[in-house]
């Protein structure tokens, strides 16, 4: 990101040279204004300062002291040296030791004052382990030392005397957020949050400077995803979908199920935004089997009754065409329905781009593929986005290419994973968001263990039979190796083979995953979903997409080496059918993660626990989907602050959306300024 604007004294560039200077580049620091961005970590507390003549040997401690002398001397290899300097507090002298740093000596002074933090040891030496030189105006006259993100040829010492040696500057550093913006919401003025950020004279103080360095941040942020849903909403016109109705009512008659509450509700909010020629941009995500295919469908059928066409992308080849398996059966032949993937032969994709661009073709699913140059199409007019944040901006950029300059496909983007409130409202900000919380009716109970050891593994192996015995199916999920699929397929391969010579020798075992041709993969999906098969081993490629409602058991191998989310995700794939079910985790029941899927089974609850244990950035996976680094806020530490700064966002918009008054110049500068390349924000 782009920092915030500043005048010409926070651009000076930093006296640095050589192997520091690359140092500092690597860092992303050139100038003063980049300095005094670059936030401690943490802060070293040495505020608890002992006198020297009440400490025992070997006890830790921070103390205070006057140098009196200093010397360097080697050491008994004679390639190594130690400092000593001669020191006293009030209660008595010592000799403060450092091994191997001659440089200290350089930066002690007759008659200064340190504050050193360390051991003391026999013969009254106190080893030392850090220091810090207690100036006039006190760098750690508070006792709270700021430790930086450093590296190497760049120590978070030398930052620090980096900074302190350009704190007189803090003073010119611009705020963007206009005076009664702050009385509001009870925040510092930012000169003196940064300031405090670096040294603060009390933790309290620290804590309030980050509170309003992320308040500023989460602000900018919820603005600019403001304005940049504005801009597309403004600049782009998509079709008005209206439809006469029949399509749907004969697909909604001839369904075996009745749709949810939850579905008929999201049924009315995206029928809603296909009527408008604002573009939809919404958010369809929703706890595991909740059915937001057929949400997908409904709004991919207003297209077709409309006279247009509707595409749906998913990242893998797999999905895709568990996608297609699943439209085609929900459709029941009502309207054609195809699949375009890089593994389509030639000859069917020329007939496929053919009735594309002709129109012949409404409803297309693919992967990639369907953003290549060749593919057009006669008339897009809703793109269906399945687990988008596997795609690229580009990529979903590339789907808006498809219909004519000025104009936008209508887009629901789908997650199968629950997306926690504060992450809705950063990575997603930009999105109307609608959530299905509930399961269709009859689906049978799922319980989930975690166990370890032979006898539990036979144990577990000897239900599968049983199982199979009443004709139920079951998943065996091999685990990630590495991150390789090659490598984690070649295992789900070996366990395979053996399951097919021992535990299940008497069943049909089928293979599945993501390094074998799409042919044999349709075959093995084929042979699993059709009862032919009573054992699917399979790679994590199953995570989504596959509905097998006969399938009761899932034995998931090293546990431990999935994340939450895809542990949750698996376990959706039973438990689709009116029959109990059954998830056996092998790993080591102490694993939070493991304990939080064995104990819960909503899964918007176990996205919060996600992102607890992980972080945003882990939770999402991937850079691509538009979460920002925040130099100072933490997600979901920080969430009642992020919901202050949208609600106040909100208001401010309200009054003035082009933030044009005069008072708010410095505020849409630094909208522009940090999210300029990231969030196409409000236009100048």
């Amino acid at each position: 990101m782009h920092s915030l604007p500043r005048p010409c004294l926070m651009d000076t560039a930093l006296p640095l040279k050589g192997t520091a200077a690359e140092a500092a580049a690597a860092l992303g620091i050139a100038t003063v204004g980049d300095l005094l961005e670059h936030f401690p970590h943490s802060h070293r507390d040495r505020r608890d300062v002992r006198p020297l003549g009440g400490l025992a040997v070997e006890e830790k401690a921070t103390i205070e002291v006057t140098v009196k002398g200093v010397s360097v001397r080697p050491m008994r290899n004679r390639r190594q040296k130690r400092v000593e300097a001669r020191v006293a507090d009030e209660s008595g002298p010592a000799l403060a030791v450092w091994f191997n740093q001659p440089w200290v000596a350089n930066q002690l002074t007759v008659g200064g004052r340190l504050r050193l933090h360390g051991t003391l040891k026999r013969r009254n030496q106190f080893w030392v382990a850090e220091h810090d030189l207690v100036t006039a105006g006190g760098m750690s006259g508070s006792g709270l030392v700021p430790v930086y993100p450093a590296t190497e040829g760049l120590s978070s010492d030398r930052l620090r005397k980096l900074v302190w040696s350009i704190r007189p500057l803090v003073r010119h550093a611009v705020e963007p957020l206009p005076a009664w913006l702050r009385a509001s919401q009870h925040l510092a003025d930012r000169p003196a949050a940064l300031d405090a950020i670096h040294f603060p004279a009390a933790l309290e103080d620290e804590d309030d400077a980050r509170a309003r360095l992320a308040f500023e941040e989460f602000f900018l942020l919820e603005l600019a995803l403001a304005a940049r849903k504005r801009a597309r909403a403004e600049s782009m016109r998509a079709p008005s979908l209206t439809g006469g109705g029949d399509l749907i009512e004969s697909w909604l008659a001839a369904l075996p199920f009745a749709p949810t509450a939850g579905q008929r509700a999201a049924f009315v909010r995206v029928d809603a935004d296909l009527a408008s020629e604002r573009p939809m941009q919404r958010l369809l995500m929703g706890e595991v089997g909740s059915g937001k295919t057929v949400v997908a469908l409904h709004a991919m059928l207003r297209a077709v009754e409309s006279g247009r066409q509707a595409a749906l992308m998913a990242p893998t080849e797999t999905l895709a065409e568990q996608h297609l398996a699943t439209l085609d059966r929900l459709l029941g032949g009502l309207t054609p329905i195809a699949l375009l993937t890089g593994s389509t032969p030639a000859r069917a994709r020329r007939e496929i781009l053919g009735r594309l661009s002709s129109g012949e073709l409404g409803l297309i699913v693919g992967t990639h593929a369907l953003i290549e140059p060749a593919v057009e199409f006669r008339d897009l007019a809703l793109c269906v986005v399945d687990e988008q944040h596997r795609f690229g901006v580009r990529q979903r950029a590339a789907l808006d290419a498809k219909v004519a300059p000025g104009r936008a496909p209508h887009v629901l983007h789908l997650t199968a994973t629950p997306i926690p409130r504060t992450l809705a409202l950063t990575a997603f900000g930009d999105l109307d968001v609608t959530a299905l919380r509930e399961r269709p009716a009859g689906r049978g109970p799922v319980e989930t263990h975690v166990v370890d050891g032979a006898r539990a593994r036979a144990r577990a192996y000897e239900r599968v039979r049983e199982e199979i015995a009443t004709g139920r199916q079951c998943f065996v999920v091999c685990p990630l190796v590495e991150e390789s699929d090659a490598l984690q397929a070649a295992a789900a391969t070996t366990e395979a083979e053996r399951l097919r010579r021992t535990e299940f020798r008497h069943h049909r075992v089928e293979l599945i995953h993501g390094q074998m041709p799409g042919r044999e993969k349709a075959k093995a999906m084929s042979a699993f979903a059709s009862g032919d098969a009573d054992v699917l081993v399979a790679t994590s490629v199953i995570e989504v997409g596959i509905d097998v409602p006969n399938a009761t058991v899932m034995l998931i191998e090293a546990a431990e080496r999935y994340g939450l989310s895809q542990l949750h995700q698996l376990r959706g794939r039973i438990g689709r059918g009116e029959h109990p079910s059954l998830c056996v985790l092998f790993g080591d029941a102490e694993l939070p993660r493991l304990r939080a899927v064995a104990d819960e089974m909503d899964g918007f609850r176990l996205a919060e626990v996600d992102l607890d244990l992980r972080g945003a950035g882990e939770f999402l996976g991937t850079r691509q989907h538009g979460l920002p680094h925040f130099r100072v806020a933490r997600i979901p530490d920080d969430a009642e602050l992020l919901q202050r700064a949208r609600d106040a966002a909100e208001r401010l918009l309200a009054s003035d959306p082009e933030l044009a008054k005069p008072e708010h110049a410095l505020l849409r500068d630094a909208v522009k300024a940090r999210f300029g390349g990231e969030l196409r924000p409000i236009p100048a």
